[in-house]
């Protein structure tokens, strides 16, 4: 009875200890994502979004993983619908080619769709090479699906982000958020984010062209954002090279998103705005390296540059 009564008060004491880290957390502008912490100050956290660039492929799926740990992405992240649910009356028989045959959307939607079994392979794939996955759910059951297993957050997609029900049932899990604002103008982020409320919320900036122009990118809005809402802001990138999500991070991105494939002529509407293994292994290396490069922002003279300075200091003319 007394060994009883320990362990029950040891967990009330360690959910006692997590629900004040995460206040802590978002107190300091920064969020708890798994074992990292999200936000100022911290590392730039690399999602590699899969997405359906699996075209309902398991095998593919596990190579896309592979590729994202051999990049150094701290997570990836999958996509989760009910299609009886999110495809429109109106686009369900509608006929499309396909890598299966000529088939309707809804049969499409079904066939790119990962069950149980699947994601079971998923989650222990991802376990034994220690990288954390999530899914951006579009539907209700789907996040009540995602529940079965641990995951370290919700991504809420661009396209869902004005489905109050949707953004409520997700916010109902207790699990940090990441929104994408894909699509949106600040009156929409703002009714969102209003729903949401602003604990363990990350933002993502984001242009929902696929693949996105340069032109299109207004990565100024990373600073707005983050001065508008007194959150994490990220960036969720669609073109097809990597500089700007290079510059998102030191413009203050704590966190980026690319889609990855193993080629971006694959069939399928995301491949075109996807990075191949050689882009995302180059993306991470380079936000690192920006990283290691911001520094602290106080101008003093380095050890490194006194014997320079001896060299070559000019004093007068």
């Amino acid at each position: 009875m007394i060994v009883v009564l320990v362990q029950r008060s040891a967990k009330r004491l360690i959910a006692h200890l997590n629900g004040l880290e995460s206040r802590v957390c978002f107190l300091i502008g920064t969020v708890r994502i798994g074992d990292r912490t999200v936000g100022e100050g911290q590392n730039c956290y690399v999602i590699a979004e899969i997405g359906v660039n699996h075209n309902g492929d398991l095998e593919i799926a596990k190579r896309l993983i592979d590729v994202a740990v051999q990049a150094g992405c701290d997570a990836v992240k999958f996509q989760k619908r009910t299609p009886e649910i999110c495809v429109p009356a109106a686009q369900r028989y509608t006929m499309r080619e396909t890598p299966w045959g000529y088939i309707s959307y809804m049969a499409y939607r079904e066939r790119v769709e990962f069950g149980l079994d699947q994601y079971k392979e998923i989650d222990a794939f991802c376990r034994d090479h220690q990288i954390k996955w999530f899914a951006s759910c579009w539907d209700s059951p789907s996040v009540d699906f995602i529940e079965q297993f641990d995951a370290p957050c919700y991504k809420i997609a661009s396209a869902t982000m004005k489905n109050e029900p949707l953004l409520r049932h997700t916010r109902a899990t207790g699990k940090p958020l990441i929104l994408s604002t894909g699509m949106s103008s600040f009156d929409d982020v703002d009714r969102a984010v209003s729903v949401l409320g602003k604990e363990n919320l990350v933002l993502l900036h984001a242009v929902s062209t696929y693949p996105a122009e340069y032109s299109e990118l207004n990565l100024r809005a990373i600073s707005t954002m983050r001065q508008r809402y007194d959150l994490p802001i990220g960036y969720s990138g669609h073109e097809t090279g990597i500089p700007s999500s290079v510059a998102a991070v030191a413009l203050g991105a704590c966190v980026v998103e690319r889609h990855i494939t193993l080629d971006r002529a694959m069939w399928g509407s995301d491949q075109a705005a996807s990075l191949e293994p050689n882009g995302i292994t180059r993306l991470v290396r380079d936000i690192r390296l920006i990283e290691r490069s911001m520094g602290d922002g106080n101008k003093c003279v380095l050890e490194r540059e006194l014997p320079i300075i001896a060299r070559l200091r000019q004093t007068s003319a």
